[in-house]
């Protein structure tokens, strides 16, 4: 079984390809099923104890829906909500596919139609803020199940606007801060997951997010 690593170089995702990974596993003690409802009853968790609001995701390829986890990252899901209401996110892309792990959007510099300040993958809102990473929530012992949304960075404490949708359940190590799941039009993140991409993960047909509000 091979993995993947999530490397950032200044502000931009670096992921070496894996040829395959197993979702669950059987050990001595185990089962498929038996890990998969503990998945369940933990992604349950989560969101009983979490979604406040509800962010749409307007794009070319349809709608995409995710519940925010306030109560394990505030200051994430406010900064999020802050840059939506303000419009930041709208005609921008989702400028990396990475089969089978993320797609990654959230970046200026990546949009034909916005300013840009540097290469696709390092921009951001001009801000850095720190990390929410604390081992006693929810979403972080859940870990990086499909759907899960959480925010790309450079290091510690490097948050600024973007963010990655999970594409399939995968140990990730706890760098980045989890702070919502998708709720609605999973199928169209599967759908922008499948698209064909460059040498540099970037999708041949322009992913775009025509629109992010708040419900």
């Amino acid at each position: 079984m091979s993995t993947k690593n999530i490397f950032m170089i200044t502000g931009v995702i670096a992921i070496a390809a894996a040829a395959s990974y197993g979702l669950y596993r059987l050990t001595g003690g185990g089962s498929l099923r038996a890990d998969r409802e503990t998945a369940e009853r933990s992604t349950a968790s989560v969101a009983d104890s979490n979604g406040l609001h509800r962010i749409a995701l307007k794009t070319n390829y349809g709608a995409i829906q995710f519940e925010t986890y306030d109560a394990d990252a505030p200051k994430t899901v406010e900064n999020f909500l802050k840059l939506a209401r303000e419009g930041f996110y709208d005609d921008l892309t989702f400028h990396r596919v990475v089969k089978g792990f993320v797609i990654q959007g959230g970046d200026p510099n990546c949009s034909p139609s916005a300013s840009s300040t540097g290469p696709c993958g390092a921009g951001g809102p001009g801000y850095a803020f720190e990390d929410e990473l604390n081992p006693e929530t929810a979403s972080y012992k859940a870990g990086y199940k499909k759907g899960v949304v959480a925010m790309a960075n450079a290091g510690p404490d490097t948050n600024g606007s973007q963010f990655f949708i999970v594409l399939e359940d995968y140990p990730l190590p706890h760098n980045y801060t989890i702070f919502g799941k998708v709720v609605k039009g999973q199928e169209i993140v599967d759908t922008i997951g499948r698209l064909s991409v460059d040498s540099n993960d970037k999708p041949l047909s322009p992913v775009v997010i025509e629109q992010v509000t708040v419900e």
